[in-house]
């Protein structure tokens, strides 16, 4: 049977303050209480459920869990959840004070605890030709690592970690309190049910220590902005010998000055005389991969698009490569001679007593704001 959710077990809202989550918990508490309810099994069942429930949202880091990932974040028989960028709770630590157990990789019955390293971010800062044509690259990353004075247990070499004499090894001591019995993570051991008595000089007692690693990393070609590579086991060490977390290389695309790119293809604007525009022509286009020769057929306008096939970017997870679209800017020519404005004058004038129409645009704009005028009129 799926369990409620603990709010509604407690009856309250997800915004519940503190002080009103005790209130409603005492309440409840009280009313299904087993000494209040004897024989009652149902009592009994909803007496459990509703110390279950506060365990959880009475503790920040097990509600920050349960709010996000609901029961899986709380309940080791759901697989839990992971965390992800430098750590954040122990999931571990949920699964034990709340139902007794070992944390995940841990060991029963008294010892230390095993905890997975927390995961790691490094953000990546390519240019396009790096993401367009993949690459390698050498990372330092800052991080926790195993103590190699200690290997990781925490104590001084030549001694090691004593149960925690005060929960016994468990991690957890129980207070009662008239009708309530609390279990509580041990203030002596912190939950991990051993002590250290002569801490390691170089760790000062956590196991790890922090340094530097580096890393080479193979960039596939076709990486975007947002794109994020995984590392297994580069993360942070574990505690007590447990597994490394995972370190996530999360990818940026520097700005480049010519190409823009939209999904696999690139596009580039080129402008062009209004010479060539009109009469046609030819030009170089550079690409990722060298130049291309790109043909201006006659009386080209501004803001038209050409494809060249073949000259984008090829995707990550396979598929046709893009293309290269370059969109045609017609520039205006500046700091003409006198000579040279004469020319454009007679050339302008030999348009106007052409028989011809030169402008394509010109007739429907000039009916657009015809048609303007006489709407507001």
């Amino acid at each position: 049977m799926s369990k409620r959710d603990y709010y509604e077990v407690l009856g309250v809202s997800k915004n519940v303050s503190g002080d009103e989550l005790k209130k409603a918990y005492r309440r409840s508490a009280m009313k299904y209480h087993p000494d209040r309810n004897p024989d009652n099994e149902e009592a009994e069942e909803k007496f459990k459920e509703v110390q279950e429930a506060y365990d959880v949202l009475s503790d920040d880091q097990k509600r920050a869990a349960y709010d996000q990932f609901g029961h899986a974040g709380v309940d080791p028989s759901m697989g839990g959840a992971g965390g992800f960028g430098g750590g954040g709770f122990d999931f571990g630590d949920i699964f034990e004070s709340v139902f007794g157990g070992a944390a995940a990789g841990g060991r029963r019955g008294g010892g230390s605890r095993v905890y997975r390293g927390s995961d790691l971010r490094y953000d990546l800062s390519l240019s396009l030709e790096e993401a367009v044509a993949g690459t390698e690259q050498k990372l330092r990353i800052p991080t926790q690592l195993t103590c190699t004075t200690c290997n990781g247990s925490g104590a001084k070499p030549g001694t090691s970690p004593q149960t925690c004499s005060r929960c016994g090894g468990s991690g957890q001591v129980r207070m009662t309190q008239g009708f309530f019995s609390i279990q509580q993570t041990c203030p002596s051991c912190r939950g991990t049910g051993q002590v250290i008595p002569e801490p390691c000089p170089s760790c000062h007692g956590s196991g790890r220590v922090q340094d530097y690693k580096t890393l080479s990393v193979k960039i596939p070609a076709g990486v975007d902005n947002g794109d994020r590579i995984r590392l297994s086991n580069e993360g942070e060490a574990g505690v007590n010998g447990g597994p490394a977390g995972d370190l996530y290389v999360q990818i940026t695309v520097k700005q480049h000055p010519i190409f823009t790119r939209e999904d696999n293809h690139l596009s580039c604007e080129v402008p062009i005389s209004m010479v060539t525009a009109a009469l046609g022509g030819e030009l170089e286009v550079p690409t990722l991969d060298g130049k291309v020769l790109l043909k201006i057929p006659p009386e080209t306008q501004t803001d038209k698009v050409f494809r060249i096939r073949g000259k984008g970017v090829k995707p990550v997870r396979g598929g046709p490569t893009g293309d290269l679209l370059c969109r045609v800017i017609i520039e205006t020519p500046v700091n003409l001679t006198n000579d040279q404005k004469e020319i454009l004058r007679e050339f302008e004038s030999s348009l106007h007593n052409s028989n011809h129409k030169h402008q394509p645009k010109e007739g429907s704009w000039v009916d657009s704001v015809k048609k303007f005028w006489q709407d507001i009129l």
